[in-house]
């Protein structure tokens, strides 16, 4: 418990560590260098293991497409935090629940949703429309903005679920989560800095004391040794149980952008996001 608490406070860090670096470096540049630096630490840990990798056991193309998918959908968080808040993004991000079950039941043979599980999905999506309508009611083009990045953070978590459910349906699932976990970090370490690159953002790099406390927190805390940590937890202990505590992690990140970023909270966004929690739980519950 102690250890999902600490781990559900760093993933709730993540966007707003991201969006405090954003003046220094830009965000989708944070993404690219993360991802390089995970997966060479992961690279390491595998050799220290003595893990064995190869591509001859059908994983490669289905390790491509992760990684194609895990680099799309940090691409969708990068830019959609220059428009739209953490606390934000963090809420719609942890949508991707409510996208794996879809996908699994059409992927996935065997795999039927609940009654319960259903009334999850509509109130999620509800919560979605009614988080969208804040932005919808203000004026000016600030609101407009904080509605493509709210947009974004919605890709983002269908994303993420595809993701979950392409290695769910693939010879991935039977690898270690090491190997799986390296595939996604270089396919999109390699993408992200092509895009990086093409629009310019390593030009325009400021490396201050924010900018390197953001980066060693991103690589190192959350994309390389918390993600092992999670895994090592579910090897340990019954996934039912502990995925519980990720639905801590939004209320940590909408925690941390009112009180480190100062973002405004309005009532109408709180009602949306009680509603997508509320969905999620019921869609993770199982009988």
């Amino acid at each position: 418990m102690s250890l999902m608490l600490v781990l559900c406070i760093c993933w709730g860090l993540q966007q707003v560590a991201v969006k405090v670096a954003a003046p220094s470096i830009n965000p989708v540049a944070q993404m690219a260098l993360r991802s390089l630096v995970a997966a060479g630490l992961v690279a390491l840990l595998m050799a220290w293991q003595r893990t064995s990798f190869t591509m001859r056991d059908g994983t490669l193309w289905p390790g491509i497409w992760a990684g194609v998918l895990f680099g799309a959908e940090f691409w969708c968080i990068s830019v959609g935090l220059t428009y739209t808040s953490a606390s934000h993004m963090v809420v719609f991000l942890y949508t991707a629940p409510i996208f794996t079950v879809l996908g699994l039941q059409w992927r996935v043979r065997g795999e039927s949703l609940q009654p319960q599980q259903w009334l999850g999905i509509i109130l999620a999506f509800l919560g979605i429309a009614f988080a969208f309508s804040n932005g919808l009611a203000q004026q000016g083009p600030r609101a407009a903005e904080s509605l493509i990045g709210d947009v974004l953070g919605v890709i983002a978590g269908a994303l993420w679920g595809a993701t979950t459910v392409l290695i769910r349906g693939s010879v991935l699932s039977e690898t270690t989560p090491s190997k799986t976990l390296l595939y996604q970090l270089v396919v999109s370490g390699v993408l992200l800095t092509l895009v990086a690159f093409g629009a310019g953002y390593f030009r325009h790099i400021e490396m201050t004391h924010t900018a390197w406390a953001s980066l060693v927190f991103q690589s190192v805390v959350v994309s390389f040794a918390s993600y092992l940590a999670w895994f090592w937890i579910l090897r340990r202990y019954l996934a039912s149980r502990v995925s519980v505590f990720a639905f801590l992690t939004p209320l940590f990140g909408v925690l941390f952008g009112v009180l480190l970023l100062d973002e405004p909270f309005s009532p109408r966004f709180a009602v949306g996001a009680a509603l997508v929690l509320v969905g999620i739980v019921l869609v993770n519950h199982r009988r």
